[in-house]
């Protein structure tokens, strides 16, 4: 794919963001679990001036300390949206959210996702949404075009941060890092590769969404030739030795052809996220071990870090 092809793809992807409806009412859904709530406590934590409140299913648990507000509420207050803060297993949509975003609909709040499962596939909101006159998006959803990998290597440096599973601070790690790198003067862009970046940064990839003969190319689009001297800082996804979400990490680390890469650990974390059957690397080495090892074939002089 020529670069121009690839500048329309990653346009595509910037144009949809740019629609999306600042400030936002954050869902909470019926989360019980403060892990699977990490877009809400994303966009708490890195975009203070673009939310007004929480708001949550009776049976939720899990709060950001945010003012709890309804849709009406938050809507007098100045909010444009009710984004769903959860991340779930399987990105769908639960039963018993449906009342509460047709409440934040007829407040006259569009609904935001970044769940696998689609809004406009739910009859109740699709319904809602149409006779109010409201947006139902998804962001969740990658631009059209996006070409098989080349593997060219790319001028510029790359960082990609990785993990030893899911929710664990990779995101957390990039965005610090290229807020740290900005800071020192350098040129440097964070590269978004999940719903919740893309929410805070206006744009990305969402990497999990693409079909995965595509993953590599995507993230080649995601992270174009640049100067020299110029950083992206690239959001890593899910573990290679994840049971269920180890492709996204793959295609991510061979299309980044990152020079460093940051591994991401939970102290004290035992059990992959989800799946208590499966236990994480017992040491350190044996969690970067795999992932040097496919940097160094992609980027032979890519160096390592631990956070």
């Amino acid at each position: 794919m020529t670069e121009s092809a690839s500048r329309r793809v990653r346009e595509a992807a910037t144009d949809e963001a740019a629609r999306l409806p600042y400030p936002y009412l954050l869902f909470l859904g019926d989360a019980t679990e403060p892990a699977f709530a990490k877009t809400a406590f994303g966009l708490r934590d890195w975009i203070p001036q673009r939310w007004f409140g929480e708001w949550a299913c009776a049976e939720a648990t899990v709060s950001t300390g945010l003012p709890r507000l309804t849709p009406a509420e938050a809507r007098q207050r100045g909010a444009r949206g009710l984004v769903i803060g959860v991340a779930n297993v399987g990105g769908v949509i639960g039963e018993r959210w449906l009342p509460l975003l047709i409440e934040g609909l007829e407040a006259g709040l569009d609904v935001v996702s970044g769940l696998h499962a689609k809004l406009a596939d739910v009859p109740e909101l699709r319904a809602a949404a149409a006779r109010l006159g409201r947006r139902l998006i998804d962001v969740r959803v990658p631009p059209p075009g996006i070409p098989v990998a080349t593997g060219r290597k790319r001028s510029g440096k790359r960082l990609l941060t990785v993990g030893t599973d899911c929710a664990l601070g990779k995101k957390y790690s990039a965005l610090a890092l290229a807020r740290a790198f900005a800071a020192r003067g350098r040129a440097v862009d964070f590269r978004a590769t999940g719903q919740t970046g893309i929410l805070i940064a206006g744009g990305g990839m969402p990497m999990d969404a693409v079909v995965a003969d595509f993953e590599a190319g995507a993230a080649e689009v995601l992270s174009p030739d640049a100067p020299a001297d110029h950083w992206d800082v690239i959001e890593g996804q899910g573990s290679l030795s994840h049971p269920a979400y180890a492709a996204v990490s793959l295609g991510l680390l061979h299309g980044s052809q990152p020079d460093v890469f940051v591994v991401c650990h939970e102290t004290g974390r035992e059990r992959v996220l989800g799946y208590p059957d499966y236990p994480l690397p017992a040491s350190k080495r044996r969690s970067i071990s795999p992932s040097a090892s496919v940097a160094a074939r992609m980027r032979p002089s890519a160096a390592q870090a631990s956070a």
